[in-house]
């Protein structure tokens, strides 16, 4: 018996051995790899422009050409530049923490960059946020830019009367409509990566990775069972509420007589479920920590590497919110202070709050609680004031008067 017990163990040692070999030498192989894959996709892009483009930049002008074989080919072409910003962002993260860049891959590295800088300028999204040059001159025009003498519905109202005259008015017009339409697209495609990006890598980081490690970490250890005493709690109201039943269905026979030792024996059993059920509860309350880490870093690399897409949504936004009519205005704020710092809003922040701190596996703290209710509603509060003041006032004087009268 403890022979076979010793040889079990000595083949979990090496199997656990190998595993982190494997691991660490994938790790320290990864921005290689991804140096590689960039290139990789860089040399496709090259052999489409030079098969079907003349050597020339795929993304320079309009579409043109609205055959079906063309947009494949563009879509193709958008998704190996896309491939290799994340494949130089993953590169880059990883040189940054392992710090192993070899002289080697710097050809490669300089062309993959200079490739990128030639369609970062070159994609519709320059055309739609005006780059002039290189990223640091883009200037994209808002609403909020600046404050005018006269109303801004006067400016607006003769701009359009000489824009009738212009002879080249008809071909502007398909000019900011294309404008327009690219700016939506790189708009909802950014918030959709946004929302895609941590939520999937949150998913599959905890499935395929964290879960496993945990679950070996721990162990089956009754000792580690409840994370915390709301756990503990919750198990024994359930087991409580099962003997209880048990009882009372034996007491007004509605099953079949039960002796006090079977009674005992179902107990035990749904005592040995509920273990079962919590130790995995635990387990992924801990796996949504680190699950949760890799989310919030996935997001970050998103933003970091994304700052062109942040300024293309910022005026896609402003061109929503502020083409909004006054009331409609008034209605959205109002409707937004009133859930968020409302009368009725510590209800809802309570459950949010007690939420987070059963996803993390963390007891809910009944005097944070509510100190977090009595300050973080006020504080969103006193900065949406400021926000009304500061720029609403001069930017919509109408919607400030109309949000007035009717708060009134």
């Amino acid at each position: 018996m403890t022979s076979s017990l010793s040889s079990k163990q000595t083949y979990l040692l090496d199997k656990l051995k190998y595993y982190w070999h494997s691991a660490s030498e994938r790790i320290s192989k990864t921005p290689e790899r991804s140096l590689d894959c960039a290139y990789q996709s860089v040399l496709k892009i090259k052999a489409i422009e030079d098969e079907h483009f003349g050597g020339k930049t795929i993304l320079t002008e309009p579409v043109q050409d609205s055959t079906c074989f063309a947009s494949v080919l563009r879509t193709d072409v958008e998704k190996q530049v896309t491939m290799t910003k994340m494949r130089l962002a993953e590169f880059k993260a990883s040189c940054f923490v392992l710090g192993n860049l070899s002289t080697k891959n710097l050809g490669k590295l300089k062309l993959v960059e200079e490739f990128l800088a030639k369609y970062t300028i070159s994609e519709p999204l320059a055309n739609t946020v005006n780059v002039v040059g290189n990223a640091d001159a883009i200037n994209v025009e808002t609403v909020n830019d600046k404050t005018a003498v006269l109303p801004r519905s006067i400016g607006r109202t003769l701009h359009k009367i000489s824009d009738e005259f212009n002879p080249k008015a008809e071909a502007e017009y398909v000019r900011k409509y294309r404008n327009s339409r690219a700016k939506t697209k790189t708009a909802v495609r950014f918030i959709i990566t946004l929302i895609i990006v941590p939520v999937l890598t949150q998913h599959f980081s905890k499935q395929f990775l964290i879960s496993p490690i945990v679950e070996k970490t721990r162990g089956t250890d009754d000792s580690q069972l409840f994370l915390n005493y709301e756990m503990k709690e919750e198990a024994l109201h359930e087991l409580q509420s099962y003997e209880e039943v048990l009882k009372f269905e034996n007491l007004i026979h509605q099953a079949p007589p039960l002796s006090p030792e079977v009674v005992e024996d179902k107990v035990k059993h749904k005592a040995s479920e509920l273990a079962k059920e919590f130790h995995h509860k635990s387990n992924s309350a801990v796996s949504n920590v680190f699950a949760d880490m890799a989310a919030l870093i996935a997001f970050g690399l998103v933003i970091i590497t994304s700052r062109k897409e942040i300024i293309v949504l910022k005026s896609f936004m402003d061109d929503i919110v502020y083409g909004l009519s006054d009331s409609a205005k008034a209605f959205i704020i109002i409707l937004c202070t009133d859930i968020f710092v409302g009368f009725h809003s510590p209800h809802g922040w309570e459950v949010i709050v007690e939420g987070i701190a059963s996803h993390l596996g963390i007891a809910a703290n009944k005097s944070f609680i509510g100190l977090f209710i009595a300050t973080f509603p006020v504080v969103l509060d006193t900065i949406c004031k400021y926000w009304i003041f500061r720029y609403l006032s001069k930017i919509s004087p109408s919607a400030v008067a109309t949000l007035r009268n009717m708060n009134e």
